[in-house]
């Protein structure tokens, strides 16, 4: 294992790529989280419905994260992981700029316009992160990669708590939306100066290899069930979020406590993710392994999802604090993307590394499917349990069965 001084490691640690990457996540965790947490003031703003619509738009916000991903990783392949990071931003940016004109937009059936508006966020925003930690994977030596993905996301997901911050100070919901459109484009003129990976220049002088090819994932056995795994371990995560934080109102409908806000609950949560995600890459390279590292972090999870669902808070702070130990539990998610990233070779692995966490964010809508089916006859806390159980033991057995990857050399083609 090569060594490093300390000056070393935090030329490679602070270097262009990683703080490129980490500034262009956490404009991504923010345009992401806005709907979420401006979806109830913006929904009555429009005299929509709160429940109904809210749960429409981010329907069509998570599918569009679904297709993107797709689009994306398979442009991060083909044409560079740069091409992507310019892209996507320049998609979702402008896409968020128009969500703060919808007041003035004089369409009779907002629902729709409003979807499809954060239908074309979520294409844009698929691409930022698979195409910034595959980025940063290829760029850092093994020895730091997982220290190095960790800081991207945990001062990435900060974004959600500014956004949360922006809207409160702004008290304006369509404000928030033009100031993270403004911080994606003032972003691009940042990102002039990063170079894109060697392994990827490398790869640009072979001739003969596939390169991008998203139904290679479906054409080999091994590789298929990799994949799959590599999705079913990030699951929890926005079970999580998706159900737990963003719904949060509902669940504290039950427990009779008052004067809940979903984007305080989403601030909170995103506060215990960045905790989770910065530690769980120094875990890692302490237990050398990445598998202990996840599984450590969804038993953590299971406890805190455990302590709401069985009523342990009684009051708005209380469910806050409960978000946040969620949270620091979920903060795994650089550590499964960077799992991702490290399974496939690199003609696929921006595919790889963008289609797979995106893949997770397009279950939520599946899950929510399932959570409002049993919601109707057995109660929100009943439903949540079983989507629970099924959510989490699936990614257990998906994490103990999937190949460890800590230290392996991405220096490799499928």
């Amino acid at each position: 294992m090569q060594q490093f001084t300390f000056k070393e490691k935090l030329k490679h640690l602070f270097g262009f790529p990683v703080i490129v990457a980490a500034l262009g996540y956490f404009v991504d965790v923010y345009d992401l989280l806005l709907f979420g947490i401006v979806r109830v003031p913006s929904l009555k703003d429009m005299g929509l419905d709160v429940d109904i619509a809210g749960t429409i738009i981010l329907n069509f916000q998570m599918v569009g994260l679904l297709l993107g991903g797709i689009l994306w990783g398979v442009l991060g392949d083909k044409k560079g992981r740069l091409s992507v990071l310019f892209g996507s931003i320049l998609v979702y940016s402008l896409a968020n700029i128009a969500c703060g004109f919808l007041p003035q937009m004089h369409f009779t059936d907002k629902v729709t316009i409003y979807a499809t508006l954060r239908f074309i966020a979520g294409v844009g925003l698929a691409g930022e992160l698979g195409a910034g930690i595959t980025l940063v994977s290829e760029s850092l030596p093994k020895e730091l990669r997982a220290i190095g993905t960790s800081i991207v996301a945990g001062f990435g997901v900060l974004g959600a708590v500014v956004a949360q911050l922006t809207v409160e100070l702004a008290g304006s919901w369509t404000l928030a939306y033009f100031i993270g459109g403004g911080l994606g484009l003032l972003l691009l003129f940042l990102r002039i100066g990063v170079f894109e990976s060697g392994l990827y220049k490398n790869l640009e002088k072979e001739s003969g290899i596939s390169k991008g090819n998203f139904f290679s994932f479906f054409t080999n056995k091994k590789r298929f069930f990799k994949y799959i795994a590599c999705i079913t371990i990030g699951m929890p995560i926005w079970f999580c979020i998706g159900i737990l934080v963003v719904m949060s109102n509902q669940f504290a409908a039950v427990f009779e406590i008052k004067n809940i806000n979903p984007g305080k609950a989403i601030m909170w949560c995103y506060i215990g993710i960045s905790v989770g995600d910065i530690a769980s890459g120094f875990l890692s390279q302490a237990l050398a392994s990445r598998k202990k590292t996840i599984l450590y972090m969804i038993f953590f999870t299971i406890i805190g999802v455990a302590g709401l669902l069985l009523g342990a808070a009684s009051t708005e702070n209380e469910y806050y604090f409960i978000c946040t130990c969620i949270g620091i539990g979920s903060g795994f998610w650089a550590m499964f993307i960077t799992i991702a990233a490290e399974q496939f070779g690199t003609n696929i692995r921006s595919t790889a590394a963008t289609t797979i966490p995106n893949m997770v964010r397009g279950l939520v809508p599946v899950m929510l499917l399932g959570f409002d089916f049993f919601k109707a006859d057995y109660g929100v806390i009943t439903a949540a349990t079983i989507i629970a159980v099924i959510v989490f033991g699936s990614s257990i057995y998906a994490t103990i069965t999937i190949d460890e990857t800590h230290n392996r050399d991405m220096d490799f083609v499928e």
